[in-house]
């Protein structure tokens, strides 16, 4: 099996459809209905992925994935009939990897798992090759390790999601230099960019929070208008 995916849709349709593919990829599928059973079910378990709609009978996924974000950090996509960019900014500032928009094809959907579980499997694995070069970062305080997939600022470990620790890691590969959101997108997500840079804002403004740094005056990540983001060495 390749993993356990929770889907959490009140729309039985669309989670039997996912349970369906997901299951013919090797998937094993927690399928729920309201965000309060599936809670209760990842209290006591952990998947490997979660796939939340936004809109649930008791609650909504941004509220679920709140809760989840206060004690796990795999990967999350988000589901949703809007197509509004302030509900997807939002599910991305509180912890979300990735966000669909209904109606959707079934295989986006299964290569969007793959992809998210590539990506947290490989920031969560010690590193494949004895002779990489750098596998720590040591910034002014900032303390950033791929083998181990740890981060801490000034003693504090940061409890960074597999994206944000992509992201991050980019940067402080790339100090002194200023990386476009185009080049940062690209190189974290695997994907194309498409002339709006909201989702690498809405990241880089959830690890300025995590570091208690200050939009308007950041010590660590610095916004060069126009250009793109830089961490100074």
């Amino acid at each position: 099996m390749n993993g356990t995916i929770v889907v959490v849709d009140d729309e039985k349709e669309i989670a039997d459809l996912l349970d369906v593919y997901l299951t013919n990829d090797g998937y094993t599928v927690q399928k729920f209905h309201n965000g309060g059973e599936a809670l209760r079910w990842m209290e006591e378990h952990e998947p490997d992925l979660a796939v939340l709609d936004v809109m649930l009978p008791d609650m909504d996924g941004f509220q679920i994935c709140r809760k989840i974000r206060e004690h796990s950090f795999f990967p999350i996509i988000m589901l949703t009939a809007k197509v509004e960019d302030g509900d997807k900014i939002m599910g991305l500032t509180i912890g979300a990897d990735d966000y669909i928009t209904k109606p959707f094809n079934p295989l986006e959907v299964v290569a969007r798992v793959k992809t998210q579980l590539r990506r947290y499997t490989r920031y969560n694995s010690p590193a494949s090759n004895p002779d990489e070069k750098v596998c720590e970062y040591d910034i002014r305080g900032l303390i950033i390790n791929r083998e181990h997939h740890k981060c801490s600022l000034f003693g504090k470990e940061l409890p960074l999601t597999p994206i944000e620790f992509s992201i991050l890691w980019y940067l402080c590969e790339h100090q002194g230099a200023v990386v476009s959101s185009e080049e940062l997108f690209e190189a974290v997500w695997g994907e194309q960019y498409i002339n709006n840079n909201n989702t690498v804002m809405a990241h880089i403004g959830r690890l300025r929070e995590k570091m208690n740094e200050p939009s308007k005056n950041p010590k660590f990540i610095k916004t060069v208008w126009g250009v793109g983001y830089t961490i100074e060495n």
